[in-house]
Parts: C-alpha cells; structure tokens; sequence
C-alpha cells in the first residue's frame, strides 16, 4: 500500500485546514487508516483514525471537538478537517494504514504501511 498526503500549509490561529490521504496499491487490504503527527523536538502523536469498512472513528483528547476524519472508500482518500488551529498543531503530519489486528487504533505498531509527511505551521 502506497499513502500520499496533502494540504499541508502556514495558517494562522483560528484557521482551518484540510489534509488528504490518497491510498493506492491493495488498498482492499486497509482496515484502518490514520493520522500521526510529530512536531520538532517532540515525540510522534496519535491524532485521529477510522475504519475503512464501517467509518468508527477515535481521536486525541488534543483534536477532539476540532478535527473531523473522513473517507472515501470508492476513491481510497482519506481526509482530515481541522478547524479551530492552534499553534501547538503544528507538526509534520502524516497518513497510515493497517491492515487487521488488535491493538489500539492510536499505536503506531498497529499500522503497516505510512506515507510521507505533510507540514502543518500554525502562526499565533
């Protein structure tokens, strides 16, 4: 499974943002996808995932209420609406994907697959 994200970009507080995550590959093999973001210094986040068979959702305390995640499973993109930014959301985000198991959706052992980072910068 190959992940491309996107729509990264320099915002300022209070703005809205929306990132997309475009699976490719076999894709057919997805159970989860998600997203992860790490800022400079610090350690790597879980921030939100969703089942790609039944849309359930879990979130970070941090973007609970603010960020909406989504998918389009006909097209295999994967989106995150981020509203309300705050200047600690800034990071490098980036989409991945597993297949089934049983860990907790916000492990990143969970997931087998991850794609490159998008640059998220909130300005205060």
């Amino acid at each position: 499974v190959q992940l491309q994200a996107s729509g990264g970009g320099l915002v300022q507080a209070g703005d809205s943002l929306r990132l997309s995550c475009a699976a490719s590959g076999r894709t057919f093999e997805i159970y989860v996808m998600g997203w992860f973001r790490q800022a400079p210094g610090k350690e790597r986040e879980f921030v939100a995932a969703i089942s790609r068979s039944t849309g359930n959702t879990d979130y970070a305390d941090s973007t609970k209420g603010r960020f909406t995640i989504s998918r389009v499973t006909a097209n295999n993109v994967m989106y995150l609406q981020m509203n309300t930014l705050k200047p600690e959301d800034t990071a490098f985000y980036y989409c991945a994907s597993a297949r089934a198991g049983y860990r907790q959706w916000s492990d990143i052992q969970f997931y087998n697959y991850r794609g490159k980072e998008t640059q998220v910068t909130v300005s205060s």
